[in-house]
């Protein structure tokens, strides 16, 4: 809840407005673990809040650590399905970003109805939306776990942002206020698959927050193979919601590419995508494909990736080679869920695709 609403609720137990600063504080401030933590508020307004509403903080059931300390959380939400979230150490290579950051990338769904073809958060189906305090949640437990302070979010965990706009922007809300965890809106990146009206939306909404397309195939025939949604907003609807985004936003878009060995990861490719970036003034992150089990694609040679970064950069693009943190750890979007929830009998372990 925003202090307007919670104030209002208030007023109507017959109590004043300026409890629902003092709430809120305890939640995103100080953390309370629990209603009956609210020392400040009366017994009577404690019994009140506890009647009405539910403190479940996201259960934290296991921590993946990474040689490069990266570290992977897995939480039990109030349903008893999974979500997980990614806290990554500073990388200057990272949305170029400076060198002493903590980016935390959040789920916003659990599953994913998009299928993109090397994500695993999307082999078991899509289950439901995460609600806004689901996605905030995430960065509160991260920094109790952690005891640092997250820096930078990169909403591109699990699920597809933009197809649960309203409660990612009610979760936005939340982690840019000043009652809430106060983290400036652009220090915070949207990535898409490429929802074309979702991102003309968000274009037009008056927080200056960044946008990453994962983009993975510079030509339609490329990208879908990978990208199921290029079937319903291929490239040119995607790059003329760009062109939009653009002329709305200062922040420069990013373009996100897994490169797949013999899928996308060819000289011609990065020769067009230099092309589409530099009329678009984005910047390229290139990512090596990190294994995924169920899935049969392969991570291109070392030389390969940057013989294809290379080409980026002599074409005058700002591009960068993420030789990606975490591939120890079942980093890949969804990966550590999967193996949850099929042990449990959640789901069923998904069949191979490609």
């Amino acid at each position: 809840m925003n202090p307007e609403t919670l104030a209002e609720w208030l007023k109507g137990e017959g109590e004043p407005a300026f409890r629902a600063g003092q709430i809120l504080n305890w939640i995103w401030k100080k953390k309370v673990a629990s209603i009956d933590g609210m020392t400040n508020l009366s017994a009577a307004l404690r019994a009140k809040l506890a009647e009405h509403f539910r403190l479940h903080a996201l259960e934290h059931t296991h921590t993946q650590g990474s040689k490069d300390t990266t570290r992977k959380f897995l939480f039990r939400l109030h349903d008893h399905r999974y979500v997980e979230s990614v806290l990554i150490p500073a990388n200057p290579a990272l949305y170029g970003e400076k060198s002493d950051r903590r980016t935390l990338c959040v789920s916003s769904q659990v599953g994913c109805a998009y299928g993109c073809k090397f994500c695993a958060s999307g082999l078991a189906g899509f289950t439901r939306n995460l609600q806004p305090s689901e996605i905030a949640g995430q960065v509160l437990a991260a920094e109790m776990l952690s005891g640092e302070r997250v820096d930078n979010l990169v909403f591109m965990g699990m699920g597809e942002p933009l197809a649960n706009l309203d409660n990612l922007l009610a979760a936005v809300s939340i982690i840019t206020s000043d009652w809430g965890l106060h983290l400036g809106a652009r220090h915070l990146t949207i990535s898409t698959s490429g929802l074309v009206p979702q991102i003309q939306k968000l274009a037009d909404h008056p927080q200056q927050i960044r946008l990453a397309i994962s983009l993975h195939g510079a030509t339609d025939d490329v990208r879908g193979q990978i990208m199921p949604v290029n079937k319903k907003w291929g490239t040119a609807e995607l790059f003329g919601a760009l062109d939009y985004w653009n002329s709305k936003k200062k922040q420069h878009l990013t373009l996100e590419y897994i490169l797949i060995d013999n899928v996308n990861d060819s000289l011609e490719q990065a020769r067009i995508l230099a092309g589409h970036a530099r009329r678009l003034n984005a910047k390229v992150n290139l990512i090596p494909y990190n294994t995924v089990e169920g899935l049969e694609w392969v991570r291109p040679s070392e030389t390969r990736c940057k013989a294809f970064r290379d080409i980026l950069k002599n074409a005058g693009v700002s591009a960068t080679l993420r030789l990606e943190k975490g591939h120890d750890i079942d980093a890949a979007c969804g990966q550590l869920r999967l193996k949850q929830e099929t042990e449990e009998g959640i789901i069923e372990a998904p069949m191979k695709q490609r």
